[in-house]
């Protein structure tokens, strides 16, 4: 159902903000686990290079940030809830 109604840039900043574990302790900067962009890609129905877009675009936005380690921002919870 969600791949019907989720485009795949949703699906994928939804995965990240829960594999960083969103809304605990109240933290905006979320630590992501190692995870390949083919990993992701399978995690949310779609291709490694579409994910890598999605990255590069959440990056050139400012959510995230991959220093040695995936960092989400909180505000990634923006183009999840965006129409």
């Amino acid at each position: 159902m969600d791949q019907l109604f989720s485009s795949s840039e949703k699906r994928l900043a939804r995965a990240l903000l829960l594999l960083g574990h969103f809304g605990q302790e109240g933290r905006t900067k979320l630590v992501v686990p190692q995870v390949s962009h083919e990993t992701l890609a399978q995690m949310v129905g779609t291709t490694g290079a579409r994910v890598s877009t999605f990255v590069n675009k959440f990056k050139k936005l400012g959510v995230i940030e991959s220093n040695g380690g995936l960092q989400v921002n909180s505000s990634l919870l923006k183009v999840v809830i965006h129409d």
